[in-house]
Order: structure tokens, then C-alpha cells, then sequence
């Protein structure tokens, strides 16, 4: 079970522990990053989206690839996560136009928008970006960890219709998070075969 805010005593109503909303929070991200590379040391399959920000391609990449390896019996067999190669969004939600995306599609998320921490490099079997400024920010990132052994690729390498760059839709409108969604469905779709 894990709680989304901090003990209460019974008694009173009132934190015993003196732990504030703030720093809770950041406990309960250290508890479930250890959990994730725990899980990736097992043999439990993982990946690991990555955009600019974490607010818009990679937490609909990372719902997409949930959702398709709920549907298809094997979620248990995986580590799935995304982050950001910025700190800017630390803390944040999905922007709100890729979460209505997200939800015309019937999938929902919880995400809180994260950078990339050098323990990624080291529990993620795969980490899948979105263009060549995330690819070449990550592989440089990937020097600096000793034991780096995720494999750094494009998330539209697996598409089959050949679009290698997921395009940012930050500046756009709609239609330009629903052709992210697309394109995340279709190399996601990929992705899970290929590693089935």
C-alpha cells in the first residue's frame, strides 16, 4: 500500500512524524524509484520514455505502453516509467492537452513529471526518446554512468511507417498531440512485439 500523504495519528489528526506534503512527496519518489531499479535487478523487462520536459510525448508514450501491455496480460513482466532530459517540469503534470488525448482514448495517468537520474542508466533495459536533441542528450548522459547498460534508441525506430521523430506538440494544438499519440501507439504497438 502506499500513501499519497503523510501518517496521521489517529488520535488528533496531526502528522506525528513533523513530515510536510513537500517532503513526503519526495519520500515516496525515492521509495518508488528504489522499487523500479529492485524490480529491473530481478529479470523484469523495463523501459523508459524520455522527452524535453516529461509533460507531454513521454508520459503519452509510457500510457500507451501500459495500456497495451494491460491489454495484453503482460504489465506484471514490466518496468515502466518516463522522464525528462530537463528539470524544468519537476513535479508536474502531463499537460492538459495530451491528458485529454490520453483520456478520448480511454487511458488515464497519474504522472508527475521527472528528470533522468544516472540509476536510469543502470535499471532500464531500454530507454526510447523522441528526437535526435533527446538521443544526443542522453547518450552524453550515459558517459558519465560508469555502468550504464540501457540501450538508448528512438522510440520511432520501432514505427512502421518509418517517422523516426516524434515532434514536440508543446506549441501546437490538438491535432498535434493526437499525431503523437498515433505515432506512440504504433511504436509502442511494435516495441511490446518485438520484446514479447
Amino acid at each position: 500500500m502506499v500513501c499519497s500523504s503523510p501518517p496521521t495519528s489517529s488520535s488528533n489528526g496531526k502528522n506525528p512524524l513533523g513530515i510536510n506534503g513537500t517532503t513526503w512527496s519526495s519520500i515516496l519518489l525515492v521509495i518508488i524509484q528504489d522499487l523500479k531499479i529492485n524490480m529491473a535487478a530481478t529479470g523484469s523487462k523495463s523501459v523508459l520514455f524520455v522527452c524535453l520536459g516529461n509533460i507531454c510525448r513521454s508520459p503519452i508514450a509510457e500510457a500507451v505502453f501500459r495500456k497495451l501491455a494491460t491489454d495484453s496480460g503482460v504489465v506484471d513482466q514490466w518496468v515502466i516509467d518516463s522522464a525528462a532530459t530537463s528539470d524544468w517540469n519537476t513535479g508536474s503534470s502531463p499537460d492538459t492537452r495530451g491528458l485529454a488525448c490520453l483520456r478520448k482514448h480511454g487511458i488515464e495517468t497519474s504522472h508527475r513529471a521527472r528528470q533522468v537520474t544516472k540509476d536510469d542508466f543502470m535499471s532500464f533495459s531500454y530507454i526510447l526518446c523522441m528526437d535526435d536533441s533527446n538521443l544526443s542528450d542522453l547518450n552524453r548522459k550515459a558517459k558519465s554512468v560508469k555502468n550504464s547498460t540501457a540501450k538508448i534508441e528512438l522510440l520511432g525506430s520501432y514505427d512502421p511507417q518509418n517517422e523516426l521523430i516524434i515532434k514536440d506538440p508543446y506549441y501546437g494544438d490538438d491535432k498535434d498531440f493526437e499525431k503523437v499519440y498515433e505515432q506512440c501507439l504504433r511504436c509502442c504497438r511494435a516495441f511490446l512485439e518485438k520484446n514479447a
